[in-house]
């Protein structure tokens, strides 16, 4: 009853987005929009996907919280006209747009809210002729939290175990220690030697376990059991080294004194990688790149890659982005008008070395050159110099009343030659 594009429109700034999505947001983000992510017509959130659309649009637009954008939603009449709403609904549980990013973003279709605001871009050709690009990109800290090389092999073996079939009797034949007990194994971990021990056997266990499982006669294993095995691999060479005086055939490991340059730092979360944005701020995450046309601010293309090693540098993930950019498609580059630049001749056709040529004719023979002259024969002689204005000199003169004037006097010009036409003005 209370619609605020129809009651309170007209305080919505024309040319704003809020205006924008209040007239378009039904084309932008039809039903459509969200079809494929339900298999059937029950079951569903009972929001439209106008809505859904343009909430996540401003969210992002505005840098709010999933709070914040609730609340907007509730109290802010820019957002109820934008999202066409009355003035008296509320909004719905920030939880709601955490639910609706991860059906997205598991969706054959993840970027259609990017497909759409790029159609629009598209259609209006704000962008035809900007092929200009700027690049940048931030970390996106992670909540997995940093695990030490102990809790490493520990969680991937536990882990195996878990997603691997017949992998449960497997560790309990070959592995020394007791995976079941929740933990890290009981030692007493001020004693180097006992924690020295503990890396060999944790080493070796996985070792033995990765032996019996990855045969060659070994069913073939995909998704979640072969990303398992493969953990396991990666963490049980990471961070260990064969110990002092050991060639790596004995069993005895210890922790290398170094980083791995591409180190899994938690098994949670195998993706998620160390950086540093200075030498004192290390941060755990991954890096997103943006690539915006300067002058309209509108972005372009967006990428998540890993926050550490070449392959998420802003200048290899700038390129790929510049080369798939979907608004600047390499095409014939426009003709553009020249100006003749004059340049002096080349030195094969400057006068000085027709001195030097030598012509024949079949009736009288070769031609003399033509002698050179002096130098100041061929000078023409010195002309004289340009008067040029100098500006006025102050004079200083003193008045009746003993006070002092400035008056500027006349440039100082030479007199003209005898017999100069005078020109009156």
């Amino acid at each position: 009853m209370l619609d605020a594009q129809a009651l309170v429109g007209g305080l919505v700034p024309s040319g704003s987005v809020f205006a924008f999505f209040a007239e378009h947001r039904h084309e932008l983000f039809p039903d459509s929009f969200i079809a494929d992510l339900f298999s059937s017509s029950t079951g569903r959130p009972s929001l439209p996907a106008d809505l859904v659309g343009s909430v996540l649009v401003l969210k992002e637009l505005y840098d709010l919280s999933d709070l914040q954008t609730a609340d907007a939603l509730r109290y802010d009449i820019r957002w109820k006209v934008a999202c066409g709403r009355s003035l008296t609904q509320t909004s719905f549980d920030p939880s709601t747009l955490v639910y609706w990013r991860k059906r997205i973003a598991a969706s054959d279709r993840p970027d259609r809210v990017f497909d759409a605001v790029a159609r629009v871009i598209a259609e209006t050709g704000i962008l035809r002729g900007r092929r200009k690009r700027c690049v940048d990109s931030t970390v996106f800290d992670d909540a997995v939290a940093t695990q030490d090389t102990v809790t490493q092999l520990v969680a991937a073996m536990r882990k195996v175990a878990r997603l691997v079939p017949g992998a449960q009797s497997v560790i309990e034949q070959v592995a020394r220690l007791d995976y079941a007990k929740p933990g890290k194994p009981d030692i007493d971990w001020d004693d180097a030697q006992a924690k020295a021990a503990l890396v060999s056997d944790l080493v070796n266990d996985a070792v033995a376990v990765l032996g019996e499982l990855c045969v060659e006669d070994a069913p073939h294993r995909e998704g979640p059991a072969a990303d398992a095995l493969g953990l396991l691999a990666l963490v049980a060479g990471q961070d260990v080294e064969p110990a002092e005086g050991s060639d790596g055939t004995d069993g005895r490991w210890c922790i290398a004194r170094r980083v791995a340059p591409d180190r899994v730092i938690s098994t949670v979360d195998p993706e998620a990688r160390h950086t540093r944005k200075s030498k004192s701020v290390r941060r755990d995450g991954f890096r997103g790149h943006l690539s915006a046309e300067p002058k309209t601010g509108l972005i372009t293309d967006a990428e998540l890659t890993s926050a550490a090693g070449e392959a998420g540098s802003d200048a290899v993930v700038g390129q790929a982005m510049i080369a798939r950019d979907r608004f600047n498609r390499p095409g014939p580059r426009p003709r553009t008008r020249t100006r003749a630049v004059m340049s002096p001749p080349p030195a094969s056709r400057r006068p000085i070395r027709l001195a030097a040529m030598r012509r024949s004719s079949p009736s009288t023979g070769p031609v003399a050159p033509p002698r050179r002259l002096p130098v100041m024969a061929v000078r023409s002689p010195p002309r004289e110099p340009i008067p040029r204005w100098r500006p006025p000199q102050p004079t200083r003169r003193t008045r009746a009343c003993g006070c002092t004037a400035t008056r500027p006097t006349a440039p100082e010009l030479p007199a003209p030659p005898i017999g100069t036409p005078v020109t009156r003005q």
